[in-house]
Protein backbone atom coordinates (compact mmCIF):
# COMPACT_ATOMS: atom_id res chain seq x y z
CA UNK A 1 0.00 0.00 0.00
CA UNK A 2 1.41 3.31 -0.88
CA UNK A 3 2.12 6.18 1.56
CA UNK A 4 0.88 8.93 0.79
CA UNK A 5 3.53 11.83 1.23
CA UNK A 6 3.13 15.46 3.94
CA UNK A 7 3.79 18.17 1.43
CA UNK A 8 6.98 19.29 2.35
CA UNK A 9 7.55 23.20 3.57
CA UNK A 10 8.97 24.19 0.09
CA UNK A 11 5.67 23.12 -1.84
CA UNK A 12 3.80 25.08 1.22
CA UNK A 13 5.24 28.02 0.20
CA UNK A 14 5.36 27.45 -3.29
CA UNK A 15 1.55 27.06 -3.12
CA UNK A 16 0.96 29.96 -0.95
CA UNK A 17 2.96 32.37 -3.26
CA UNK A 18 1.14 30.72 -6.06
CA UNK A 19 -2.07 31.87 -4.45
CA UNK A 20 -0.65 35.43 -3.68
CA UNK A 21 -0.10 35.96 -7.60
CA UNK A 22 -4.15 35.18 -8.05
CA UNK A 23 -4.61 37.64 -5.88
CA UNK A 24 -2.72 40.24 -8.13
CA UNK A 25 -4.22 42.05 -10.99
CA UNK A 26 -3.93 40.24 -14.57
CA UNK A 27 -0.51 41.17 -15.98
CA UNK A 28 -1.00 42.18 -19.92
CA UNK A 29 1.33 39.94 -21.56
CA UNK A 30 1.36 41.89 -24.65
CA UNK A 31 -0.07 45.08 -26.05
CA UNK A 32 -2.34 42.98 -28.90
CA UNK A 33 -3.88 41.33 -25.59
CA UNK A 34 -4.28 44.76 -23.79
CA UNK A 35 -8.55 46.04 -23.65
CA UNK A 36 -9.19 49.01 -25.49
CA UNK A 37 -9.93 52.20 -24.59
CA UNK A 38 -12.86 53.22 -21.99
CA UNK A 39 -16.23 52.98 -23.89
CA UNK A 40 -18.06 55.50 -21.62
CA UNK A 41 -17.30 58.31 -18.94
CA UNK A 42 -18.18 55.70 -15.99
CA UNK A 43 -15.80 53.13 -17.15
CA UNK A 44 -12.64 55.87 -17.83
CA UNK A 45 -13.45 57.21 -13.98
CA UNK A 46 -13.91 53.79 -12.50
CA UNK A 47 -10.64 52.10 -14.01
CA UNK A 48 -8.92 55.63 -13.02
CA UNK A 49 -10.19 54.85 -9.38
CA UNK A 50 -9.14 51.30 -9.59
CA UNK A 51 -5.86 51.27 -11.32
CA UNK A 52 -4.84 55.28 -9.85
CA UNK A 53 -3.25 56.50 -6.60
CA UNK A 54 -6.43 58.01 -4.81
CA UNK A 55 -4.10 61.08 -4.74
CA UNK A 56 -6.55 63.47 -6.72
CA UNK A 57 -10.87 64.70 -6.41
CA UNK A 58 -11.30 65.76 -10.24
CA UNK A 59 -14.54 66.94 -11.02
CA UNK A 60 -16.55 64.09 -12.80
CA UNK A 61 -15.93 65.10 -16.05
CA UNK A 62 -13.98 63.13 -18.89
CA UNK A 63 -12.27 65.32 -21.32
CA UNK A 64 -11.22 63.58 -24.74
CA UNK A 65 -10.13 66.41 -26.56
CA UNK A 66 -9.80 70.10 -26.92
CA UNK A 67 -9.58 72.61 -29.06
CA UNK A 68 -8.26 76.59 -28.29
CA UNK A 69 -10.54 77.88 -25.14
CA UNK A 70 -12.69 74.40 -25.30
CA UNK A 71 -12.90 71.13 -24.51
CA UNK A 72 -15.50 68.12 -25.24
CA UNK A 73 -16.39 64.98 -22.65
CA UNK A 74 -16.76 61.84 -24.01
CA UNK A 75 -20.38 62.21 -25.06
CA UNK A 76 -19.61 64.86 -27.26
CA UNK A 77 -20.51 67.47 -24.90
CA UNK A 78 -18.91 70.88 -25.21
CA UNK A 79 -17.06 72.76 -21.90
CA UNK A 80 -15.38 76.50 -21.71
CA UNK A 81 -12.27 75.54 -20.18
CA UNK A 82 -11.50 78.41 -17.92
CA UNK A 83 -8.86 76.73 -15.38
CA UNK A 84 -6.31 76.09 -18.31
CA UNK A 85 -4.26 73.55 -16.26
CA UNK A 86 -3.51 75.87 -13.55
CA UNK A 87 -2.41 78.40 -15.99
CA UNK A 88 -0.19 75.64 -18.44
CA UNK A 89 -2.91 75.95 -21.00
CA UNK A 90 -2.05 80.24 -21.45
CA UNK A 91 -1.82 79.30 -25.43
CA UNK A 92 -5.14 77.03 -25.38
CA UNK A 93 -5.47 73.62 -26.29
CA UNK A 94 -3.46 72.33 -29.12
CA UNK A 95 -2.11 75.47 -30.37
CA UNK A 96 -0.95 74.90 -34.10
CA UNK A 97 2.26 76.35 -33.95
CA UNK A 98 3.28 74.91 -30.68
CA UNK A 99 2.55 71.31 -31.70
CA UNK A 100 3.99 71.79 -34.91
CA UNK A 101 7.14 72.53 -33.33
CA UNK A 102 6.76 69.69 -31.01
CA UNK A 103 6.02 67.16 -34.30
CA UNK A 104 9.19 68.90 -36.20
CA UNK A 105 11.55 68.16 -33.20
CA UNK A 106 10.36 64.48 -32.64
CA UNK A 107 10.69 63.71 -36.08
CA UNK A 108 14.35 64.85 -35.35
CA UNK A 109 15.45 63.94 -32.03
CA UNK A 110 13.60 63.81 -29.09
CA UNK A 111 16.61 63.43 -26.27
CA UNK A 112 19.83 63.09 -25.76
CA UNK A 113 20.18 64.05 -21.97
CA UNK A 114 22.71 66.55 -21.37
CA UNK A 115 25.82 64.59 -21.99
CA UNK A 116 25.65 66.65 -25.38
CA UNK A 117 25.35 69.67 -27.09
CA UNK A 118 21.69 70.10 -29.45
CA UNK A 119 20.77 72.44 -32.21
CA UNK A 120 17.70 73.93 -30.82
CA UNK A 121 18.97 74.67 -27.04
CA UNK A 122 20.72 77.52 -27.67
CA UNK A 123 18.13 79.44 -29.79
CA UNK A 124 15.33 78.80 -26.89
CA UNK A 125 18.10 79.96 -23.95
CA UNK A 126 18.38 83.10 -25.53
CA UNK A 127 14.78 83.66 -26.29
CA UNK A 128 14.41 82.70 -22.92
CA UNK A 129 17.02 85.83 -21.58
CA UNK A 130 15.27 88.01 -24.00
CA UNK A 131 11.80 87.18 -22.21
CA UNK A 132 12.68 87.31 -19.26
CA UNK A 133 15.43 89.93 -18.92
CA UNK A 134 17.54 87.75 -16.64
CA UNK A 135 21.34 86.68 -18.36
CA UNK A 136 20.80 83.06 -17.87
CA UNK A 137 18.63 80.22 -17.05
CA UNK A 138 18.92 76.29 -16.02
CA UNK A 139 16.29 74.09 -16.73
CA UNK A 140 14.18 71.46 -15.62
CA UNK A 141 10.65 70.00 -16.12
CA UNK A 142 8.12 70.10 -13.57
CA UNK A 143 7.19 73.61 -11.48
CA UNK A 144 8.27 72.31 -8.01
CA UNK A 145 11.63 71.23 -9.60
CA UNK A 146 12.57 74.18 -10.34
CA UNK A 147 12.13 75.70 -7.01
CA UNK A 148 13.93 73.13 -5.51
CA UNK A 149 16.85 74.20 -8.11
CA UNK A 150 16.09 77.86 -6.84
CA UNK A 151 16.78 76.51 -2.98
CA UNK A 152 19.99 75.40 -4.26
CA UNK A 153 21.15 78.02 -6.04
CA UNK A 154 20.01 80.14 -2.68
CA UNK A 155 21.94 78.14 -0.51
CA UNK A 156 25.00 77.86 -2.48
CA UNK A 157 24.85 81.49 -3.07
CA UNK A 158 24.46 82.22 0.51
CA UNK A 159 27.06 80.30 1.89
CA UNK A 160 29.68 81.25 -0.96
CA UNK A 161 28.91 84.37 -1.83
CA UNK A 162 27.24 85.85 1.41
CA UNK A 163 29.36 84.20 3.33
CA UNK A 164 26.95 82.41 5.79
CA UNK A 165 28.35 79.75 7.91
CA UNK A 166 27.54 75.92 6.07
CA UNK A 167 24.08 74.62 7.05
CA UNK A 168 23.44 77.72 8.38
CA UNK A 169 21.35 79.66 5.91
CA UNK A 170 17.70 80.57 6.28
CA UNK A 171 15.02 80.96 3.61
CA UNK A 172 11.85 83.34 4.35
CA UNK A 173 8.37 81.56 3.24
CA UNK A 174 5.26 83.13 3.41
CA UNK A 175 1.62 81.79 5.31
CA UNK A 176 -0.76 80.70 2.69
CA UNK A 177 2.46 79.53 0.25
CA UNK A 178 2.45 76.82 -2.45
CA UNK A 179 5.49 76.07 -4.35
CA UNK A 180 4.77 72.31 -5.20
CA UNK A 181 4.84 69.43 -3.26
CA UNK A 182 8.37 68.00 -3.15
CA UNK A 183 8.84 66.72 0.83
CA UNK A 184 11.31 69.55 1.48
CA UNK A 185 8.48 72.42 -0.29
CA UNK A 186 5.62 70.78 1.43
CA UNK A 187 7.94 71.39 5.00
CA UNK A 188 7.38 74.57 5.18
CA UNK A 189 3.70 74.87 3.61
CA UNK A 190 1.26 76.22 6.52
CA UNK A 191 -1.48 73.66 5.13
CA UNK A 192 -1.61 70.90 7.56
CA UNK A 193 -2.88 68.96 4.52
CA UNK A 194 0.20 68.98 2.45
CA UNK A 195 2.01 67.99 5.56
CA UNK A 196 0.39 65.24 6.99
CA UNK A 197 2.56 62.36 7.45
CA UNK A 198 5.51 63.49 4.97
CA UNK A 199 8.12 64.70 7.71
CA UNK A 200 10.64 65.26 8.96
CA UNK A 201 10.94 68.12 7.48
CA UNK A 202 13.92 69.65 5.70
CA UNK A 203 15.16 72.71 8.11
CA UNK A 204 16.29 76.00 7.31
CA UNK A 205 12.64 77.90 6.13
CA UNK A 206 10.94 80.42 8.40
CA UNK A 207 7.25 81.45 7.96
CA UNK A 208 6.13 85.02 8.20
CA UNK A 209 2.94 86.29 6.82
CA UNK A 210 2.19 87.46 3.34
CA UNK A 211 1.66 90.78 2.63
CA UNK A 212 3.03 91.80 5.69
CA UNK A 213 6.23 93.97 5.36
CA UNK A 214 6.86 94.68 9.11
CA UNK A 215 6.87 90.86 9.48
CA UNK A 216 9.06 90.71 6.77
CA UNK A 217 11.69 93.35 8.16
CA UNK A 218 11.60 91.46 11.33
CA UNK A 219 12.54 88.31 10.57
CA UNK A 220 15.51 89.29 8.10
CA UNK A 221 18.74 88.38 10.05
CA UNK A 222 22.64 87.66 9.12
CA UNK A 223 21.57 84.43 8.77
CA UNK A 224 19.04 84.84 6.14
CA UNK A 225 19.88 84.12 2.78
CA UNK A 226 16.02 84.57 0.58
CA UNK A 227 12.75 85.35 0.39
CA UNK A 228 10.85 83.00 -1.90
CA UNK A 229 7.57 84.46 -2.63
CA UNK A 230 4.49 84.38 -4.91
CA UNK A 231 4.33 87.41 -6.58
CA UNK A 232 0.01 86.67 -6.36
CA UNK A 233 -0.85 83.35 -4.39
CA UNK A 234 -2.86 81.68 -7.09
CA UNK A 235 -3.43 78.19 -5.07
CA UNK A 236 -4.45 80.20 -2.04
CA UNK A 237 -7.78 81.74 -3.72
CA UNK A 238 -5.53 84.53 -6.07
CA UNK A 239 -4.44 86.56 -3.10
CA UNK A 240 -2.92 89.83 -4.03
CA UNK A 241 -0.46 91.45 -1.89
CA UNK A 242 -1.01 95.11 -0.67
CA UNK A 243 -0.38 97.84 -2.80
CA UNK A 244 3.55 98.75 -2.56
CA UNK A 245 4.55 95.55 -0.61
CA UNK A 246 6.46 93.36 -3.56
CA UNK A 247 8.49 96.83 -4.26
CA UNK A 248 9.47 97.68 -0.52
CA UNK A 249 9.97 93.74 -0.18
CA UNK A 250 12.89 94.42 -3.07
CA UNK A 251 13.81 97.07 -1.58
CA UNK A 252 14.33 95.61 1.80
CA UNK A 253 16.08 92.29 0.15
CA UNK A 254 18.61 94.69 -1.42
CA UNK A 255 19.66 96.50 1.76
CA UNK A 256 20.12 93.26 3.45
CA UNK A 257 21.87 91.17 0.79
CA UNK A 258 19.05 88.62 0.53
CA UNK A 259 17.92 87.19 -2.65
CA UNK A 260 14.63 87.71 -3.74
CA UNK A 261 12.96 84.84 -5.54
CA UNK A 262 9.73 84.92 -7.10
CA UNK A 263 7.88 81.94 -7.69
CA UNK A 264 6.04 82.97 -11.03
CA UNK A 265 5.38 79.37 -12.25
CA UNK A 266 1.40 80.09 -12.43
CA UNK A 267 1.26 83.86 -13.40
CA UNK A 268 4.60 83.79 -15.32
CA UNK A 269 3.76 84.43 -18.82
CA UNK A 270 1.24 87.29 -19.26
CA UNK A 271 -1.62 85.92 -16.68
CA UNK A 272 -1.58 88.46 -14.99
CA UNK A 273 -1.32 91.26 -17.68
CA UNK A 274 2.20 91.55 -17.98
CA UNK A 275 4.68 89.33 -18.70
CA UNK A 276 5.74 88.68 -15.28
CA UNK A 277 3.70 89.69 -11.65
CA UNK A 278 6.98 91.44 -10.48
CA UNK A 279 6.69 93.84 -13.15
CA UNK A 280 3.33 95.45 -11.81
CA UNK A 281 5.69 97.18 -8.86
CA UNK A 282 8.91 97.02 -10.71
CA UNK A 283 9.83 94.73 -8.03
CA UNK A 284 12.73 92.59 -9.88
CA UNK A 285 14.14 89.22 -8.24
CA UNK A 286 17.33 88.02 -8.07
CA UNK A 287 15.77 84.60 -9.26
CA UNK A 288 12.62 84.02 -11.22
CA UNK A 289 11.54 80.66 -11.18
CA UNK A 290 9.04 79.78 -14.62
CA UNK A 291 6.95 77.00 -15.67
CA UNK A 292 3.68 75.70 -16.87
CA UNK A 293 2.91 78.38 -19.93
CA UNK A 294 7.04 77.53 -20.85
CA UNK A 295 5.11 74.01 -21.75
CA UNK A 296 3.14 75.46 -24.09
CA UNK A 297 0.54 73.13 -22.81
CA UNK A 298 1.78 70.17 -24.34
CA UNK A 299 5.35 69.30 -22.85
CA UNK A 300 6.38 70.30 -19.18
CA UNK A 301 8.93 72.89 -19.44
CA UNK A 302 10.47 74.31 -16.03
CA UNK A 303 13.74 76.54 -15.38
CA UNK A 304 14.81 79.25 -13.14
CA UNK A 305 16.91 82.71 -14.28
CA UNK A 306 18.65 84.88 -12.79
CA UNK A 307 21.87 86.73 -13.70
CA UNK A 308 25.49 85.82 -13.46
CA UNK A 309 26.41 86.75 -10.13
CA UNK A 310 23.89 84.00 -8.65
CA UNK A 311 23.98 81.28 -11.93
CA UNK A 312 27.91 81.83 -11.11
CA UNK A 313 27.47 80.12 -8.32
CA UNK A 314 27.13 76.39 -10.51
CA UNK A 315 29.78 74.20 -11.20
CA UNK A 316 29.66 70.99 -13.58
CA UNK A 317 28.05 68.28 -11.34
CA UNK A 318 26.08 70.48 -9.19
CA UNK A 319 22.81 70.08 -10.75
CA UNK A 320 20.90 68.48 -13.29
CA UNK A 321 17.82 66.15 -14.62
CA UNK A 322 18.11 64.02 -17.75
CA UNK A 323 15.07 65.68 -19.25
CA UNK A 324 15.74 68.95 -18.20
CA UNK A 325 16.50 71.25 -21.56
CA UNK A 326 15.83 68.31 -23.85
CA UNK A 327 15.55 69.00 -27.81
CA UNK A 328 11.73 68.48 -27.49
CA UNK A 329 11.33 71.20 -24.42
CA UNK A 330 13.68 73.40 -26.23
CA UNK A 331 11.64 73.58 -29.25
CA UNK A 332 8.22 73.17 -27.68
CA UNK A 333 9.39 76.28 -25.08
CA UNK A 334 10.86 78.53 -27.94
CA UNK A 335 7.86 77.91 -29.74
CA UNK A 336 5.25 79.13 -26.46
CA UNK A 337 7.51 82.49 -26.08
CA UNK A 338 7.46 83.27 -30.00
CA UNK A 339 3.83 82.31 -29.99
CA UNK A 340 2.99 84.16 -26.69
CA UNK A 341 4.82 87.82 -28.55
CA UNK A 342 3.21 86.90 -32.09
CA UNK A 343 0.08 87.10 -30.94
CA UNK A 344 0.26 89.71 -27.87
CA UNK A 345 -0.94 87.38 -25.80
CA UNK A 346 0.39 89.26 -22.76
CA UNK A 347 -1.67 92.72 -24.15
CA UNK A 348 -4.74 90.55 -24.43
CA UNK A 349 -4.70 89.32 -20.71
CA UNK A 350 -4.43 92.81 -19.58
CA UNK A 351 -7.15 94.36 -21.65
CA UNK A 352 -9.62 91.16 -21.49
CA UNK A 353 -8.99 90.39 -18.17
CA UNK A 354 -9.78 94.05 -16.83
CA UNK A 355 -13.07 93.61 -18.80
CA UNK A 356 -13.75 89.90 -17.87
CA UNK A 357 -12.94 91.16 -13.69
CA UNK A 358 -15.27 94.66 -14.05
CA UNK A 359 -17.97 92.84 -15.81
CA UNK A 360 -17.91 89.98 -13.46
CA UNK A 361 -18.12 92.70 -10.81
CA UNK A 362 -21.07 93.83 -11.73
CA UNK A 363 -22.96 90.64 -12.38
CA UNK A 364 -22.50 89.43 -8.80
CA UNK A 365 -22.67 92.86 -6.98
CA UNK A 366 -25.71 91.68 -5.35
CA UNK A 367 -25.12 88.46 -4.60
CA UNK A 368 -25.42 86.81 -1.51
CA UNK A 369 -23.07 83.97 -1.56
CA UNK A 370 -19.93 86.43 -2.84
CA UNK A 371 -17.67 87.33 -0.32
CA UNK A 372 -15.27 89.21 -2.99
CA UNK A 373 -13.97 89.29 -6.56
CA UNK A 374 -10.40 89.29 -6.97
CA UNK A 375 -7.86 89.33 -9.88
CA UNK A 376 -5.53 90.86 -12.02
CA UNK A 377 -5.41 90.26 -16.18
CA UNK A 378 -7.21 87.30 -17.19
CA UNK A 379 -5.97 85.83 -13.12
CA UNK A 380 -9.30 85.94 -10.61
CA UNK A 381 -10.52 84.28 -7.91
CA UNK A 382 -14.30 84.72 -6.20
CA UNK A 383 -14.57 83.51 -3.02
CA UNK A 384 -17.53 82.37 -1.63
CA UNK A 385 -18.64 83.17 1.84
CA UNK A 386 -19.10 80.34 3.61
CA UNK A 387 -22.48 79.74 4.86
CA UNK A 388 -23.38 79.46 1.54
CA UNK A 389 -21.22 76.27 1.47
CA UNK A 390 -18.04 75.49 -0.29
CA UNK A 391 -16.61 76.53 -3.34
CA UNK A 392 -16.65 73.03 -4.68
CA UNK A 393 -20.57 73.06 -5.32
CA UNK A 394 -20.40 75.85 -7.14
CA UNK A 395 -17.82 74.31 -9.49
CA UNK A 396 -20.59 71.75 -10.15
CA UNK A 397 -23.08 74.08 -11.07
CA UNK A 398 -20.87 75.43 -13.16
CA UNK A 399 -19.81 71.90 -14.85
CA UNK A 400 -23.70 71.04 -15.42
CA UNK A 401 -24.19 74.43 -17.07
CA UNK A 402 -20.91 73.71 -19.86
CA UNK A 403 -18.15 76.05 -17.60
CA UNK A 404 -15.08 73.86 -16.02
CA UNK A 405 -13.09 75.89 -13.40
CA UNK A 406 -12.19 74.42 -10.04
CA UNK A 407 -12.25 74.98 -6.24
CA UNK A 408 -9.23 75.83 -4.19
CA UNK A 409 -8.63 76.56 -0.34
CA UNK A 410 -12.91 75.80 0.12
CA UNK A 411 -14.13 78.76 -0.85
CA UNK A 412 -12.56 79.82 -3.92
CA UNK A 413 -13.64 79.50 -7.41
CA UNK A 414 -9.77 80.54 -9.46
CA UNK A 415 -10.60 81.49 -12.96
CA UNK A 416 -7.22 81.45 -15.25
CA UNK A 417 -8.51 80.58 -18.94
CA UNK A 418 -6.20 80.60 -21.96
CA UNK A 419 -4.94 84.13 -22.94
CA UNK A 420 -6.16 83.24 -26.15
CA UNK A 421 -9.92 82.64 -25.30
CA UNK A 422 -11.73 85.80 -27.18
CA UNK A 423 -14.43 88.24 -25.56
CA UNK A 424 -17.50 86.84 -26.57
CA UNK A 425 -16.07 83.69 -24.72
CA UNK A 426 -15.82 85.26 -21.53
CA UNK A 427 -18.93 87.16 -21.68
CA UNK A 428 -20.69 83.37 -22.17
CA UNK A 429 -18.50 82.80 -18.80
CA UNK A 430 -19.75 85.90 -17.22
CA UNK A 431 -23.81 84.72 -17.65
CA UNK A 432 -23.07 81.30 -16.25
CA UNK A 433 -21.24 82.30 -13.13
CA UNK A 434 -24.13 84.83 -12.81
CA UNK A 435 -26.54 81.92 -13.28
CA UNK A 436 -24.48 79.96 -10.78
CA UNK A 437 -23.78 82.73 -7.68
CA UNK A 438 -26.15 85.29 -8.03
Amino acid sequence: MATRRRPSSSAGARSATATARSARPRRIQTLAQAPGPARSAAEAIELANRYGANNYKPLPVVIERGEGAWVWDMDGKRYLDMLAAYSALIHGHRHPRVVAALVEQAGRVTLTSRAYHVDVLGPFLRDLAEATGFAKSLLMNTGAEAVETAIKAARKWGHTVKGVPADRGEILVCEGNFHGRTTTIVGFSSEEKYREGFGPFTPGFRRIPYGDLDALRAAIGPETIAFLVEPIQGEAGVVIPPEGYLREARRLCTENRVLLVADEVQTGFGRTGKWFAWQHEDARPDILVVGKALGGGVYPVSAICADDPVMGIFRPGDHGSTFGGNPLAAAVGRAALLVLRDEKLVERSATEGAWFLGELRRALAGSPHVREVRGRGLFVGIEIRKESGTARAYAEKLMAAGLLTKDTHDQVLRFAPPLTISRKDLGWAVERVAGALA
